[in-house]
């Protein structure tokens, strides 16, 4: 594998259209002549880099970052760049068989009838670079419905626990999932806005006919590193292609992008409803909390109105524990007594006729 001089070289997965596999190691020179992306589009599948999920059509290849999906595809092979990752090898796995039954489908359908309608039985048989995009969106929605799915089997039991018991523990722990709910809901929206995005511009569509733009005189059977030897013939051909590009039925596309744009609009609802639970809930332990706090005013009003009137008491019995004589001292047991009991039933009379008042007012129940 030839390598430039202080180019860093990255291992890739190839799948040809006839479900051939291989690992090369190639550079970005490489790669940019191979599939004819420019060094700006590479940087969208640098995992160093945090681009949101994406999808870029460039003349001879489109460039495919959905969630753990990072490849190109081209109108004869895909390339994936991190197929060795947990998260990607059913993936892999999964379009090499998709592209075996493609390849053995198009080679039982009749010849006249691929130039013609490209029809077999009543399934149209979609392009190359239409299979593997189809695949790597299904991957990245159904990895997403799955994530949505298991976000709302935690949280459903995590908002009925704090409803049952208000802690800082069960607080927390909302915290964190109501976090991962705002995190996967962008990533969801993000996908969802991209594939709106094409949906809404045929011309765009268009240029993701891959296949459709090769001229018919160029052999679709190129090697790894041989693939700039006709780069100029594919550049002539591209000129008389571009300008019958806008022509393209993109309704077979426009197909395609519908049925996972609503799928994963259906996951963005779910996480929708999800997120305006975790706020009906908030809003209910903040109601629950605020008569929490009115209950505990409402006894620190009827504590300190007990507190005055006992300081008040406080101060009377001081009274006869000063060292002066009066004549209530000469009166004998009797009277003193009737008067620590009448004061006593006086603060008690005086407590309650404040409560009653704080009632008639509204500041306490």
């Amino acid at each position: 594998m030839l390598r430039r001089k202080g180019s860093a070289a990255r291992t890739w997965l190839v799948l040809d259209g006839e479900g051939k596999r291989k690992v090369v190691e190639a550079s970005k020179q490489i790669i940019m002549r191979r599939t004819g992306v420019s060094t700006r589009d590479l940087r969208v599948l640098d995992p160093l880099l945090s681009y949101p999920s994406t999808i870029v059509g460039r003349d001879r290849a489109m460039l495919i970052n959905l969630e753990h999906i990072k490849a190109i595809i081209t109108a004869h092979e895909v390339l994936l760049l991190n197929s060795t990752d947990h998260s990607v090898v059913p993936f892999v796995q999964h379009l090499h068989q998709r592209i075996l039954t493609h390849h053995r489908a198009t080679q039982q359908q009749p010849q006249e009838d691929r130039d013609e309608t490209k029809q077999l039985d009543d399934m149209k048989i979609l392009p190359f670079e239409f299979l593997t995009l189809e695949a790597c969106l299904e991957a990245a929605c159904t990895a997403l419905e799955n994530e949505a799915e298991i976000l709302e089997q935690e949280t459903y039991p995590a908002l009925d626990k704090l409803t049952s018991k208000i802690s800082t523990l069960n607080l927390e722990g909302i915290r964190l999932v109501k976090s991962r709910l705002v995190a996967l809901a962008a990533r969801v929206r993000r996908i969802r806005d991209e594939l709106e995005h094409w949906l809404d511009n045929n011309e765009d569509m268009a240029e993701l006919y891959l296949t459709e733009k090769i001229p018919p005189e160029i052999s679709l059977e190129r090697g790894g590193d041989s693939a700039s030897d006709d780069e100029d013939d594919q550049n002539a051909g591209t000129d008389e292609s571009a300008e019958t590009k806008n022509t393209f039925d993109v309704e077979e596309l426009e197909m395609l992008l519908g049925a996972y744009f609503v799928q994963i609009g259906g996951t963005l609802n779910k996480l929708s409803r999800l997120r305006e639970y975790v706020d009906d809930t908030e809003d209910y332990i903040n109601i629950a909390l605020d008569e929490k706090q009115n209950r505990l005013l409402q006894i620190g009003v009827k504590f300190s109105t007990s507190k005055v009137l006992l300081s008040a008491f406080i101060c009377v019995t001081a009274i006869f524990s000063i060292n002066i004589h009066i004549d209530l001292f000469d009166t004998g047991m009797p009277q003193f007594l009737a008067t620590c009991f009448g004061g006593t039933a006086a603060c008690i009379f005086i407590y309650f006729v404040a409560i009653t008042w704080f009632k008639h007012q509204g500041l306490v129940d």
